[in-house]
């Protein structure tokens, strides 16, 4: 499945981004998905996860209570909600499917993605 990013951009640290990965094919609606974020010389870490029916999330503890991911299958789309930005928050981010884990129960373990978009970047400043 092919997964296309939009909606980063510079914003004010307290500031609000959505991000938006569409997919390509309607398989989409039967992988768990996750947002994954890689600030420059550090390595790529889980940011959020949401099951294949959108029943279940999973965040890392540096966002939770600030970020809400989401999904809308019959449009083959996931969200990113990001609100309360902090420059810590400065990363390009992607989206990928856990395209293994066809209709897994829950979040999957973050090494199962391996399906990615080709990021977008996100620029908060102090």
């Amino acid at each position: 499945v092919q997964l296309v990013e939009s909606g980063g951009g510079l914003v004010q640290a307290g500031g609000s981004l959505t991000l938006s990965c569409a997919a390509s094919e309607a398989t989409f609606g039967w992988y768990p998905m996750g947002w994954f974020r890689q600030a420059p010389g550090k390595e790529r870490e889980f940011v959020a996860g949401i099951s294949y029916n959108g029943d279940a999330t999973s965040y890392s503890d540096s966002v939770k209570g600030r970020f809400t991911i989401s999904r809308v299958n019959f449009k083959k789309t996931v969200y990113l909600l990001m609100n309360t930005l902090k420059p810590e928050d400065t990363a390009v981010y992607y989206c990928a499917a856990a395209s293994s884990c066809s209709f897994y129960r829950g979040v999957p373990p973050r090494d199962r993605y391996d399906n990615w978009g080709q990021g977008t970047q996100v620029t908060v400043s102090s």
